[in-house]
C-alpha cells in the first residue's frame, strides 16, 4: 500500500538535504542530500540556479531511497536567512545570490544605522541589523550594481526563490521576513522607508512577496518542477521558512527551552509568545514558525573553527576532539574566534585571537581553545538573551554539525555547568519542514501545528553531564569577554 507522505528541505550554505515523511506519524521513510558550491565571506556568493539543481538531486535522492513510492501530499521548503535574490520580468535570477556570511555590505549598512537611528530600528523590527542582514546586501547592491537593480522585478530570499520555483507565487513568511531588516514582525507589514533609505525610491510593494501565515499554503507544485522532481503536479507547497526557524519547530520545542546550534554559524534561541526588543542590539527579535518570536543570537563563526584547528594541528576533527579533551584541568590558551569578521557582536572586519600563550602550552591546550572559542561566543549570546528579559530554563538541546564533536558537548556542558541534550534528530531543519508540510496537508491551524511538532518530537539520543574540574571556567569566561572586546581584533584590510 502507497503511504501518504510529506517532504521537507533544507537549503543551507553547504548543501540541499531531503527528508520523506510518513504523513501521520512523521516516521523517516527517506532521504538524500546534493551539495552546493562552496562560498566564504567577505564575498559570500551562490547562484540560485545552484541551489535548484541541488534541491532536484537530493529530492530524487530521496524518492529512491524510500522502499515504496511514496504519495507526497504537500512540501516545504526552509533555508539559509537573509539572502538576496532578484529576478528579471521574466522570473529569473540576475545575479548570483549574496549570502547572509556576504560581509561587504558592512561599510552600507553602518551608513543606514546612522540615518535610521538603532534605537529606531531595533523599536521598529525587534532587531539592529549587521551585514548579514538582507537590506546590507541591498544597499550594496544599489551602490555598486545599480543597473542591475533597476531591471529587477522581484526580490526575494533564498528559500522564497524555491518555493518560487515549485510554485511560480511570490511568498513568504514571517521567520525569514523578520530577519531581513525592513519587516515588522508585530504589524505584519513591510517597511517601505527603510528600503527607500538602502536603495532609493521605487514600487518596493510591487518587487515584495506576500507574508503567508504559519500554516498557509504558498501554491501548488507546477508542471515543470513535478516533472524535474519526479512528483505528481499540484502537491500542496508550504509557506516554508528560515533554517534555524524550522529545525526550532523540528525538535518540538517550547517557549524557555535552550536551542543551542553549532553549524557553520552558530545560535542561541528559544521561542517566545511576545516580541523582543534588546536595545543593544545583540539580540535578533525575528518572528518563529507558529505566530509567535524566537529570540536569538547568531554568531558567524563556530564549525568552520574546527576545520581550521584539525588543518594547523595536522589532525582530523575526531583527532581534534580527542586531544581538545586530552587537556586536562590547566587553565590554558584562549582564542577570540571572529576569523571571517563577526556577526554579534557586529564586527564585520575583525579577526580572531590567540592569547595566554606561554612556552609550556601544549598541543592539547590548543586543541582545547579551538574547540572552547566558538562556546565562549555562544555563552556570551546566551548571556545577552537573560539579560534582555528571555526566559531560557529548559533543557540544553544541541543542534548541527557540532553535535557530533564530544568534546563540543563536554566543554560545553562544563561550562553551563549542566546536563545537554543531543535528540535523535540528524536533520532537525529538514524533519521541521516536515512539521509544516504535515500542517498544510492537514489543513491545521497553529494550535494544531504546535500540537503536531510535540507530537512529532525526536526522543534523546544523548545526554552529557558536566564534569568537576580544578579550572576556573568563571575566570575564563571573564578572560575571553576582555579579549573580545579588544579593539586589536579589527582591522581594515580583509583579504
Amino acid at each position: 500500500m502507497t503511504e501518504s507522505a510529506v517532504l521537507g528541505v533544507d537549503s543551507s550554505t553547504q548543501s540541499c538535504k531531503v527528508e520523506i515523511r510518513e504523513l501521520t506519524t512523521g516516521r523517516l521513510l527517506g532521504s538524500g542530500s546534493a551539495a552546493h558550491p562552496p562560498a566564504f565571506p567577505p564575498s559570500s556568493e551562490q547562484h540560485p540556479d545552484a541551489w535548484v539543481e541541488a534541491l532536484v538531486s537530493a529530492i530524487r535522492a530521496a524518492l529512491g531511497n524510500c522502499a515504496e513510492q511514496p504519495a507526497i501530499r504537500a512540501v516545504s521548503v526552509a533555508a539559509q536567512c537573509h539572502g538576496l535574490v532578484l529576478l528579471d520580468d521574466d522570473g529569473n535570477p540576475l545575479r548570483a545570490a549574496k549570502l547572509w556570511n556576504d560581509t561587504t555590505g558592512a561599510p552600507n549598512l553602518a551608513v543606514l544605522v546612522e540615518r535610521i537611528g538603532a534605537h529606531n530600528w531595533v523599536r521598529c523590527i525587534g532587531s539592529l541589523p549587521t551585514a548579514a542582514f538582507t537590506i546590507a546586501k541591498l544597499a550594496w547592491l544599489a551602490e555598486h550594481e545599480p543597473a542591475v537593480l533597476d531591471r529587477a522585478a522581484t526580490m526575494l530570499l533564498p528559500h522564497d526563490y524555491l518555493t518560487y520555483w515549485l510554485t511560480g507565487a511570490r511568498v513568504t513568511d514571517r521567520s525569514d521576513a523578520s530577519g531581513t531588516g525592513y519587516f515588522n514582525a508585530v504589524t505584519g507589514e513591510w517597511i517601505a522607508d527603510y528600503l527607500e533609505a538602502a536603495a532609493g525610491v521605487r514600487d518596493w510593494g510591487a518587487m515584495l512577496p506576500t507574508v503567508l501565515g504559519p500554516c498557509e499554503p504558498a501554491g501548488a507544485l507546477r508542471a515543470h518542477a513535478a516533472e524535474l522532481l519526479g512528483l505528481p503536479e499540484g502537491v500542496p507547497v508550504a509557506p516554508g521558512g528560515g533554517d534555524q526557524h524550522a529545525a526550532y519547530l523540528g525538535l518540538g520545542l517550547g517557549d524557555g527551552d535552550q536551542y543551542i546550534g553549532i553549524g557553520t554559524s552558530g545560535v542561541v534561541a528559544t521561542s517566545s509568545r511576545t516580541p523582543v526588543f534588546d536595545p543593544t542590539g545583540m539580540v535578533d527579535g525575528v518572528a518563529d514558525l507558529t505566530g509567535g518570536y524566537l529570540p536569538l543570537v547568531s554568531t558567524l563563526n563556530a564549525a568552520r573553527v574546527g576545520d581550521l584547528a584539525a588543518r594547523l594541528l595536522g589532525t582530523d576533527l575526531a583527532g581534534l576532539a580527542e586531544l581538545a579533551l586530552a587537556a586536562g584541568d590547566t587553565q590554558g590558551p584562549v582564542l577570540v574566534p571572529f576569523l571571517d569578521g563577526e556577526r554579534k557582536p557586529d564586527r564585520p572586519a575583525a579577526r580572531g585571537m590567540f592569547a595566554d600563550l606561554t612556552s609550556h602550552t601544549t598541543r592539547e591546550e590548543l586543541a582545547r581553545a579551538f574547540v572552547e572559542g566558538p562556546l565562549l561566543s555562544l555563552m556570551s549570546a546566551r548571556d545577552s538573551l537573560r539579560a534582555g528579559g528571555v526566559g531560557l530554563d529548559g533543557a540544553a538541546v544541541v543542534v548541527g554539525g557540532g553535535a557530533r564533536s564530544t568534546a563540543t558537548l563536554q566543554l560545553l556542558a562544563d561550562l553551563l555547568d549542566d546536563e545537554v541534550t543531543v535528540l535523535d534528530a540528524d536533520e532537525a531543519t529538514a524533519r521541521g519542514a516536515c512539521v509544516q508540510a504535515a500542517a498544510v496537508a492537514g489543513r491545521m491551524d497553529v494550535a494544531g501545528l504546535v500540537d503536531l511538532a510535540k507530537r512529532w518530537q525526536p526522543g534523546v539520543r544523548h545526554s552529557i553531564a558536566p564534569r568537576r574540574s580544578a579550572r576556573d571556567l568563571n575566570r575564563l569566561r571573564s578572560r575571553w569577554a576582555e579579549l573580545a572586546a579588544s579593539p586589536l581584533l579589527d582591522t581594515q584590510e580583509r583579504s
